[in-house]
């Protein structure tokens, strides 16, 4: 049984509690059998059916009230659960808050109005389009122009990488509108995915397979109401948008690395070596205990960062790149001995740890690889102490 003490961590509210016992009745009885051969079919039924549960309330800010925010609590809860049952739902749940998060923290009442009653019921489907073939950790490299022409915007470049590439409803999209050097030119907007010049020209296939797209941009035409924010703007809402989804990222592979000690607990409790249990080897249980301790520290690292900045904190880059960087790097350990207990079963397709072993990769790199985490940390650690 999966361990659920940790919801009496100080970090939780009740409603935190109540979100977590519903979401994992949900996941038990609709989770377990889904088809994963057809990914982009399969994530638009699992969008579908997470709006009309009503789990992706939680995914962007209610456009009837001013006062709302985001909730990043209920935001690590969801994913860390989805991503227990199933990485294709934590997916098409995640992509659903990212893909609106700047028009959550930075949109007018009428773009919040026009977009996020659909995302948040499940009825059109988003993506954030950040990353270019030239420029991916490295944002302010980005290259795609948006020229102001009258009461348009043209935009013209690619994007790559895109999740929910090729069946979103909607992109957030950043370009470069030449403000100022490096990250001071950027801007963000709101695209329609019919929006003429805009064409998902390839669809990209990884080990987890999931819906990816490379976007093309030509002489892409859009309104000047369509801009997210202030122009130039651009590289602040991206890493506002990162700031608090990063720590969400860090959930979904705590999911994993929860799921991977519980299929290797259930191993070793029943697997026979030499008329015992596996679990008798002491050198095993040093791989529980190992897993163990990853899985809670991984939790109270993600579960402070999203504690902090539901308590108001305006920004927790710190935070949020301990939580992604810590989480994802001992998810892979913990899944990698979890795939080792297992020994040649933990390799075969169609096992839950093989497909964990596959999963957890991707997280390691998206969203800021962990090398990039680490630079983050070192800089907000030598700031605090210089006073800068």
């Amino acid at each position: 049984m999966t361990d659920k003490s940790f919801l009496n961590w100080p970090f939780f509210e009740d409603k935190h509690r109540t979100l977590s016992a519903e979401l994992e009745s949900w996941a038990a009885a609709n989770l377990n059998a889904l088809d994963h051969h057809d990914t982009d079919a399969t994530c638009r039924k699992l969008v579908s059916a997470l709006g009309e549960a009503g789990f992706l309330q939680n995914t962007a800010v209610d456009p009837d009230d001013p006062l709302a925010v985001l909730d990043v609590r209920s935001l690590c809860l969801s994913r860390e659960t989805l991503a227990r049952h199933d990485g294709l739902a934590d997916f098409a749940f995640a992509m659903q808050g990212l893909g609106t998060g700047a028009i959550s923290l930075f949109g007018t009442p009428s773009q919040k109005a026009e977009w996020l009653p659909l995302t948040r019921s499940g009825k059109a489907i988003s993506a954030f389009a950040l990353t270019e073939p030239e420029a991916g950790s490295d944002v302010a490299r980005s290259s795609m122009t948006a020229v102001k022409d009258g009461s348009s915007y043209v935009l013209n470049g690619e994007k790559t990488w895109i999740s929910n590439g090729g069946i979103a409803d909607v992109y957030t999209v950043f370009a470069r509108t030449g403000e100022g050097e490096g990250a001071k030119g950027l801007s963000a907007f709101i695209i329609p995915a019919n929006t003429p010049g805009l064409e998902v020209v390839d669809r990209l296939a990884t080990i987890a397979p999931h819906p990816l797209g490379r976007l093309k941009f030509t002489d892409c035409r859009i309104p000047t109401s369509a801009l997210l924010g202030q122009a130039g703007s651009g590289f602040k809402v991206a890493m506002s948008v990162l700031d608090v989804f990063r720590s969400t990222v860090g959930a979904a592979a705590l999911g994993f690395a929860r799921r991977a000690l519980d299929e290797a607990l259930g191993r070793v409790s029943t697997r026979q070596v030499q008329g015992a249990p596996l679990f008798e080897l002491q050198m095993v249980q040093g791989h529980i205990a190992d897993m163990a301790m990853d899985v809670d520290a991984a939790a109270l690292l993600i579960y402070r960062a999203a504690w902090t900045k539901d308590s108001g904190a305006p920004r927790i880059s710190r935070e949020a790149a301990m939580a992604k960087l810590y989480a994802t790097d001992q998810a892979q350990s913990v899944i990698d001995k979890a795939v080792q207990l297992f020994g040649g079963d933990g390799v075969r397709c169609g096992e839950t740890v093989e497909r964990l072993y596959r999963e957890i990769r991707a997280l390691r790199i998206y969203e800021g690889a962990s090398d990039v985490q680490k630079v983050i940390i070192a800089r907000q650690t030598m700031g605090a102490f210089t006073g800068s």
